[in-house]
Parts: C-alpha cells; sequence; structure tokens
C-alpha cells in the first residue's frame, strides 16, 4: 500500500484522485520553450518530464531519482508548480505515523526536485545570457571591423580611380604629343625630298654646264686647260651632291624606323588604357558587391538585436517565477523542517544503494561489451587468416610468373643491344668509314655591314641537306658531303648527328672526330662552344655527358666501365701536357729551351692504338670531374691575337678519353678510344698580318696542316707510302686516318666574301678526304677474366 502510494503525483485540493494523473498530462507546457530548445542544441542532457517519476512502481527507483546526476533532469510547468504547492496532507488514521512519513517524504522528495530543477534553470540562464553577449559583442565587432573595412576600401578605390584618370590624361597627352612629333617627321620628310629634287636640278643644270664647257674647249684651244680645271671641281662639286643625296635617303629612312616605333608605341599605350578601363569596371563592380556585404551585416545584426531583446524578456519573466517559488518553498520548509534530519538519513542510505546498483549494472554491461567485443574479433581473425593466406599463395604465384617474365625480358634485352650495336656499326661502315660533315657559320658584326653570304643550298632531293655551292667572281663551286648545317643548324643539332658515332666508342671501336677551317670559322665553337650556357655547348662537352649517361644505364644490364683522359696540344711541332702541373709545365718550357725534360714520344703499337709517353692520363668517374679538366686545358692552351681573328687558337688541341667495359653477366670486355680534335686554323700570311712569334706560329700551323693534305692525297691515290710522320699532327692521327678507326671530320666555312678563297680550298680538301677509303673498323673486344685484382687495360 505505501509503495502504490508513493508512486503516485501530487494532487491539487480542487481535483478529485482519479482526475490529478490527468490534470499534468493535458495542461502540461514549457516555461522559456524556445530557450530549452536552443540549450538542448548547444548539447545540453536531456530533460525527462515530470510525470514520468509518477511512473515509478518500486520506491529503491523512486528514491534514486532525487539525485540529477544519476538520471535526467526532470522537467516542471507551471500546473506542476502550483498542484505540488496547492498539495495537502490526506485525511485519515490520525495514529498512522509511517503512511503520514511516507506522504511527506514523497512531497519533500519532489520539493527537491522543483528546487533542483529551477536552479538548473536559472544557471541555464545565466550562462545564455553570458553567450547571446559575448556573440552580441562579436557580432558588434565584425560589424565595426566591416565597416572600417569598406571605409579603407572605398578610399583606395577612389584613390585608384584618381590614379588612373592621372594615367589616362597623361596617356592622352603623350598620344598627342606622339601625333605632333609623326606630323613634324612628316614635314621635314618632305622638306628632304624637296632638297633632294633641287640638288638633282640643280646636278642636272652643271652637267649642261659642263657639256658646254666641253664644246667650248674643242673651239678654244688656248682655254682647255683653264676648262679641265674647271671640269675636275664641278666633278667634286657633283660627288658632294651625291653624297648630300645619300645622306638625305639615310636620314629619310632613320625617320620611317622612328615613324614605325611611335606607331608602335601609341598602340601600345592603346591597349594599356583598355587594359586601365577593364580594371576600372572590376574595381566598380567589387565596389558594389561590398556594399551589398554591408547591408546584409546591418540586417544580420538588427536580427541579432531583436533575439536579445526577446531573449531578456524571457529571463526577467523567469526569474520573477523562480522568486515566487523560492518564497513559497521557504513557506512549505516551516511545515517539515522536524523530519528533515530523518529524511536526509533516509536520502543518504537510498542514493548508496542506487550508486551501488548502478555501479553495477555499468560493470555488467562493459563485461558483456567487451565479450561481444572479442568474439567479433575472434571470428574476424579466423576469416582474414583464411583471406589472408589465400592472398599468399595467390601472390607467391604471381611473383614467380613476373621473376619468369623479367629473366626473359633480360635475355632479350641483352640480345637487342648485341643486334642494335651490330646494326649500328654496320650502319656506320655503310655511311663510310671518313665522313665529312660541313658547317657554316652565321656572319658575323666584324664581317662588315652590308656583306653578301657567298654560299647557298641547293633544295632539290638528291641534295637537300648534303649539296652547298660557293660563288666565287660569279662563277658556282657545288660541293656534296655526308652531312650540311646551314648558319641557322643550334649546336644541339650538330650533335645529334654525331650522338652515334660516340656510342660507337662505348662500344669499342676507335672513334675520331675533328674540326677543320681557316682561322675565325667556328672550329672552337663547334668542337668547345660555351660549356657554361647549356644550349650552347660544343661537340666535346655534350658526347662525354651522353657517355657517362648511357654508361649509368647499362649498368643494368651488368656493364662497368672505367675511363681515363687526357689532354695534349701541338704548338710549333711540340707536343705539350694541357694536364700537367706547374714543375710539369716547367719541364716543358726547359725541354724547348734545349734543357732536358719530359720527353713526349708518340708511339704506335701492333693493335693500332698510340702512346705518348710522359703524358698525365686522369682516371674520371663523372661529368663534372672532365668538365674541370676541359676548363685547365682551356685556360693552357695557346691563343694569340691575329687581323684574322680576335683569340686565335695557335695550336692543334686533342683530347682522348679511353673507355674500359666489362659485363659481369656476360664476362666479355671492350676497349674503345674517342679522340676529339680542335685543329688550329689555316691562315694566309697576307690577310693574318702575323709577324715574330705569330709568323713562326702560323708557319708551323700552315706546316702541319699541308702534311695533312699530303696524307689524304696519298690515301686517296691509294699510294703505297702514306707521309705519316711528315708532322707530329698526322703521325698522331695515323691510325684514324689509315687504320680501322671511325673517323669524321667537321669543315668550317665562313660565308663572307673576304673569306672566298679560304673557303673554297677547305671545301676543296674535305673533297678529297670524304673520297678517301681506309680499313674496316674493327671492334676491340676479349672475354674478361674474374680475379680478385682483375684490372682494366688500355691498348
Amino acid at each position: 500500500m505505501a509503495s502504490r502510494n508513493q508512486n503516485r503525483p501530487p494532487r491539487s485540493p480542487s481535483h478529485k484522485k482519479a482526475g490529478s494523473e490527468e490534470l499534468f498530462s493535458d495542461k502540461r507546457r514549457r516555461i522559456g520553450a524556445d530557450k530549452m530548445e536552443r540549450q538542448g542544441a548547444t548539447g545540453s542532457r536531456t530533460r525527462t518530464p515530470f510525470s514520468s517519476v509518477n511512473n515509478r512502481t518500486d520506491a529503491a527507483s523512486d528514491a534514486g531519482t532525487a539525485e540529477p546526476s544519476e538520471c535526467g533532469t526532470i522537467e516542471f510547468t507551471k500546473e506542476d508548480v502550483e498542484a505540488l504547492l496547492n498539495e495537502k496532507m490526506k485525511k485519515g488514521n490520525p495514529y498512522d505515523n509511517k503512511k503520514k512519513m511516507e506522504q511527506m517524504t514523497d512531497l519533500i522528495k519532489k520539493l527537491k526536485l522543483c528546487v533542483r530543477w529551477f536552479k538548473k534553470i536559472e544557471e541555464g540562464d545565466s550562462q545564455e545570457k553570458q553567450r547571446l553577449g559575448s556573440e552580441l559583442e562579436a557580432a558588434q565587432k565584425k560589424c565595426n571591423d566591416t565597416e572600417v573595412e569598406m571605409k579603407n576600401m572605398m578610399e583606395e578605390l577612389n584613390k585608384r580611380i584618381s590614379d588612373l584618370e592621372e594615367k589616362l590624361a597623361k596617356e592622352e597627352s603623350d598620344k598627342l604629343e606622339a601625333n605632333n612629333l609623326y606630323r613634324e617627321e612628316k614635314e621635314a620628310r618632305n622638306a628632304a625630298e624637296k632638297v633632294c629634287k633641287e640638288k638633282s636640278a640643280e646636278l642636272e643644270r652643271i652637267q649642261d654646264e659642263k657639256s658646254a664647257a666641253e664644246r667650248k674647249a674643242i673651239s678654244n684651244e688656248d682655254l682647255y686647260k683653264r676648262s679641265q680645271e674647271y671640269n675636275m671641281s664641278l666633278q667634286q662639286y657633283n660627288r658632294r651632291l651625291q653624297s648630300d643625296l645619300e645622306t638625305a635617303n639615310e636620314a629619310n629612312k632613320r625617320l620611317e624606323t622612328e615613324k614605325a616605333t611611335i606607331v608602335e608605341s601609341l598602340s601600345h599605350v592603346r591597349g594599356h588604357n583598355k587594359v586601365l578601363q577593364e580594371q576600372l569596371v572590376s574595381l566598380k563592380v567589387s565596389q558594389s558587391e561590398a556594399l551589398h556585404e554591408k547591408e546584409i551585416s546591418t540586417k544580420e545584426l538588427k536580427c541579432l538585436r531583436e533575439e536579445l531583446k526577446q531573449i531578456r524578456d524571457d529571463r526577467d519573466c523567469q526569474q520573477k517565477q523562480v522568486k515566487d517559488l523560492i518564497a513559497e518553498v521557504a513557506k512549505y520548509k516551516e511545515f517539515t523542517g522536524e523530519s528533515c534530519a530523518k529524511l536526509d538519513s533516509l536520502t543518504i542510505k537510498t542514493n548508496a544503494i542506487e550508486e551501488t546498483c548502478s555501479s553495477q549494472r555499468e560493470q555488467i554491461f562493459i563485461l558483456e561489451q567487451q565479450l561481444k567485443a572479442e568474439r567479433e574479433k575472434l571470428k574476424m581473425a579466423d576469416m582474414s587468416a583464411s583471406e589472408t593466406r589465400t592472398v599468399f599463395e595467390e601472390q607467391k604465384r604471381i611473383i614467380r610468373e613476373l621473376q619468369d617474365k623479367l629473366a626473359d625480358r633480360e635475355f632479350q634485352i641483352v640480345e637487342g643491344e648485341k643486334l642494335r650495336k651490330k646494326l649500328h656499326n654496320t650502319i656506320l661502315e655503310l655511311k663510310g668509314n671518313i665522313r665529312v660533315f660541313c658547317r657554316v657559320r652565321p656572319l658575323l658584326p666584324d664581317d662588315g655591314t652590308g656583306t653578301d653570304m657567298v654560299v647557298s643550298y641547293p633544295t632539290s632531293t638528291e641534295a637537300l641537306g648534303r649539296g652547298i655551292d660557293l660563288v666565287q667572281n660569279g662563277q658556282k663551286y657545288p660541293f656534296t658531303f655526308d652531312k650540311v648545317f646551314n648558319h641557322d643548324a643550334s649546336q644541339n643539332d650538330v650533335f645529334l648527328e654525331i650522338s652515334q658515332l660516340v656510342q660507337s666508342a662505348l662500344d669499342g671501336y676507335k672513334v675520331c672526330i675533328f674540326a677543320y677551317g681557316q682561322t675565325g670559322s667556328g672550329k672552337t665553337y663547334t668542337m668547345m662552344g660555351r660549356p657554361d650556357a647549356p644550349d650552347l655547348k660544343g661537340l666535346i662537352p655534350r658526347s662525354l655527358e651522353q657517355i657517362f649517361q648511357i654508361s649509368q644505364t647499362l649498368k643494368d644490364q651488368g656493364w662497368k666501365y672505367k675511363m681515363q683522359a687526357s689532354i695534349l696540344e701541338i704548338y710549333n711541332e711540340t707536343i705539350r701536357d694541357l694536364l700537367s702541373n706547374r714543375s710539369s709545365a716547367i719541364d716543358q718550357t726547359r725541354s724547348e729551351n734545349g734543357v732536358p725534360g719530359k720527353q713526349y714520344t708518340i708511339k704506335h703499337d701492333a693493335n693500332g692504338n698510340t702512346h705518348v709517353s710522359d703524358l698525365t692520363i686522369v682516371d674520371v668517374c663523372s661529368v663534372n670531374e672532365i668538365s674541370s679538366l676541359l676548363k685547365q686545358a682551356a685556360q693552357c692552351r695557346s691563343v694569340g691575337r691575329t687581323q684574322m681573328n680576335e683569340q686565335s687558337s695557335r695550336s692543334h688541341f686533342v683530347f682522348t678519353l679511353r673507355i674500359c667495359g666489362i659485363n659481369e653477366n656476360t664476362e666479355q670486355q671492350v676497349q674503345g678510344v674517342l679522340n676529339l680534335i680542335d685543329l688550329a686554323g689555316s691562315e694566309r700570311l697576307s690577310r693574318s698580318g702575323a709577324t715574330g712569334d705569330r709568323l713562326k706560329e702560323t708557319q708551323a700551323i700552315n706546316k702541319s696542316l699541308s702534311s695533312l693534305s699530303d696524307v689524304i692525297f696519298a690515301l686517296a691515290k691509294k699510294e703505297e707510302h702514306v707521309p705519316f710522320r711528315n708532322s707530329k699532327l698526322t703521325y698522331l692521327l695515323q691510325p684514324c686516318l689509315g687504320g680501322d678507326s671511325k673517323t669524321l671530320m667537321f669543315v668550317n666555312i665562313a660565308p663572307d666574301q673576304s673569306s672566298t678563297n679560304e673557303s673554297l680550298c677547305s671545301l676543296r680538301f674535305a673533297a678529297r678526304v670524304n673520297a678517301c677509303e681506309i680499313g674496316v673498323p674493327r671492334r676491340q673486344t676479349q672475354t674478361a677474366t674474374r680475379s680478385s685484382d682483375s684490372r682494366l687495360s688500355y691498348g
């Protein structure tokens, strides 16, 4: 009976027992509904309706609702509070203290819940008030910042508009000034044309006077001498008039050029004006967008202020209701003071029991969840183990297939590389062992203004890219070579044609590339170029970059390469080591002066390989190392100034790279040699104006090049004796010219008219070289023997 009464809701004296629950269910409404919804949206705890307290079935559970921390917060309506305050003790047995105590305990619990609910509401109101205040301050601050930004933007826009207007006005003035200048130039040109016409009329008049004077000279012999002097003065005056006419024509051309410049600047100004107009339109659009954003921000601020006012009204109403309830609760506490101590002790015990039960429930729930998770993990582990085993077997099968395919591909690559080398060298052999390329340099400022090129390039299908015609005294001399590069060809275009020949050095062949031509025809530019500029690098740095790049890619096929470089020059029939240190340079100087020093002797072995005794040979592993060696050699090379070239090479430059490669898979060894030679330029003493040391250098250069011509002529005629020993240059090039080497010669041509004779001689010499037949190139290969101390040997 006690438990049933304890679970009933408090009743109002004006209602019957049966209608008490309907009172709370029908007339319930929430106080401050809008505020509670906002608090629920911000993540507050779920509140339990007050009617749910009356649906409990056991006293222990009902006692546990006294602590809001253990369950959801109870919500009260105005009718609930009035019913709770107006509820009176039921009439019954006046001696049944137990029943009275239960009713009193139930009523006190409900009152405590109501008081806690009001405290929570008050705390929520204060927090909501603080939050709304901070939001209002942030909105006001944002609005102020927006206004400041708009003001700054308007100032900046006004400033930019004024600047644009000033620029536009300035451009208009420049345009007017340009028109005036153009008009003045047109008037000046008309005046100059008028002066030219007057001078031409005067010239005709003078010619008439000249003819009259000649007639008078025939009729009057005693005045012949005086007429002759007058005639000479008239001729001088005529020449002056012609020079004035040429000056006027040049001034007219200059005025035309300035006119074109002014028209171009005027079009540029118009384009700039159009761009400024577009910028002005875009700035106006951005200004209108900023004003629109300002209006939106103002409307949002107005809405926030209205919401704040409504929230303040709700807060005042709720504070008034809380004060009334607190006063009623204080009145009721006067009647319940005696039973508070007992009620508190019972509440403490009930809370302890409820806490124990709730903790045990939580532990049971946690253990059930853990058990469920462990079962899921066990099930997933069983499934993943079988799937992993299947995937592992599949991957092992795929790996085996890929390994088989990789082995087949590697074998195909090795076979393909062998076939490529064979076909590549067969193609080069079919093209000819001594191939000749011709390169024409462009006209330079030193060649003189108005100079026409004396060379042309035929466009027929047979001679396209291979023919060149040289014109001398109106006669055309046609030539055909393996390749002709015109004056527009770049360094990269030239290198692409010889890249396959450079590849032959890695394949185990001896390769020689040398440049021939007169002084100032571009030999050093073709061979060396400008190493510091990537687009202007010559054949030597580009060839070395290709060799190192391909040697790195061949590592995957088992090839390992060792490379050694040497650089020398032949100066006045004397060999100089350009890689020697200072002491070696002193030894060379002593040797030249008759003092014993290093002896640089040229020797050829039975395999056709060339060696120079006491020459510095450096092991190289990268392009950077060779670049530093080339830079050192260029600084040590002999150069001088002549009338034909500001910096003329006064020696033959020879770069040699010895390559030895070993394939660890096939145990094959190749030995190749790459010779890159920049010959000194041929020149005539009448043009070079050489004297003293320069005369001696010119004579030595011409003698060595003459010996080279003799060797080429002997090879072309297939004579039994070839005079290789007549010069150190020809003796050094003996394996390249008469052996089993792949040789390419660049003949460099200067296209100016002053160099026509030298260019014709160079082209004729190149044609003879192109007609020579030497031995078939032979690849130097052997089977490498593996040992712990294997060394690369050079033939």
